[in-house]
């Protein structure tokens, strides 16, 4: 059976991903058409159920719950990983003001999420692509912008200062690690289908692991803009024993986040699925 399966370019994805991608592990018969888009992309195309299996972000995967299945394998969840919100070096009083103007990286993102439930009316969320947030921020366009991924990493050097580690927000507040994001089958292709992926990329995260040299070529090639030291950078802090088994703990995390979803971000005014105008623009 050939599936449609769709990953970001992110180093930890196409990290799990390579020998799976590559035909290095057995695949119980199953071959793919691979597609690699930006993560809130994956979030907008399960709206439609494009993929059969893909990337989403938990927020994203919440509002599609009913039709894909999260597996347990190929999260992205641990701890001391999580979005960072932050600012223009040295403006100290940004919160102390209103009608903040917020850059994230997708309103369905848990990055987004994670804003909104830590900083309840805080301003307008815009949407726009994550490797454009730090500049956007930095010259003023924005008041405040939630990173993800690499840009843990790299926005002191951009001119930019933390007001917030949301992901320790999240862990102080709950006790768990954070759930950023997880690999996700249609529930149509049926349990049996499910189950052979999941240990197909559970093998091919395994062969990462132990061969952690083979993947650095189709890594690097995904990953142009960094260097090799932010790409390992990136793999050692999301990928995990989460990722090859989310566990008891982990869908603890998950339930929890999804408790708290509910309770405030649904609850507090937004349809699920739909993100409320008055925290996610149209883009920019």
């Amino acid at each position: 059976m050939k599936l449609k399966i769709a990953f970001s370019s992110c180093p930890n994805d196409t990290f799990m991903f390579h020998a799976l991608v590559h035909g290095l592990v057995d695949t119980e018969g199953l071959s793919f058409d691979i597609d690699i888009y930006d993560v809130e992309e994956l979030n907008a195309r399960a709206q439609r159920e494009t993929f059969d299996v893909s990337k989403l972000s938990y927020h994203g995967w919440f509002t599609v719950r009913d039709r894909y299945e999260m597996l347990s394998s190929g999260s992205a969840l641990g701890w001391d990983c999580g979005p960072l919100l932050v600012c223009r070096a040295g403006d100290t009083e940004v919160l102390s003001r209103s009608g903040l103007r917020i850059a994230t990286p997708g309103c369905y993102t848990t990055g987004a999420l994670l804003c909104t439930l830590a900083y309840p009316g805080l301003g307008e969320q815009t949407p726009m692509l994550f490797s454009k947030i730090e500049g956007a921020v930095a010259d003023g366009r924005f008041d405040l912008g939630v990173l993800i991924h690499e840009g843990r990493f790299t926005y002191r050097d951009k001119g930019l200062d933390l007001v917030c580690d949301l992901g320790a927000w999240w862990q102080q507040t709950s006790g768990c690690p954070i759930p950023l994001g997880g690999i996700a089958v249609r529930r149509s292709l049926g349990p049996e289908i499910a189950a052979s992926f999941d240990r197909v990329l559970h093998r091919s995260i395994q062969y990462a692991f132990a061969h952690p040299e083979a993947s650095r070529d189709y890594v690097a090639s995904y990953a142009r803009e960094l260097s090799a030291t932010i790409q390992q950078k990136h793999i050692d802090m999301f990928v995990n024993r989460f990722s090859l088994d989310l566990g008891e703990e982990g869908r603890r995390a998950v339930d929890t986040l999804y408790q708290r979803y509910e309770r405030d971000y649904l609850h507090g005014g937004r349809q699920e699925g739909v993100p409320h105008g008055r925290q996610c623009g149209q883009g920019a």
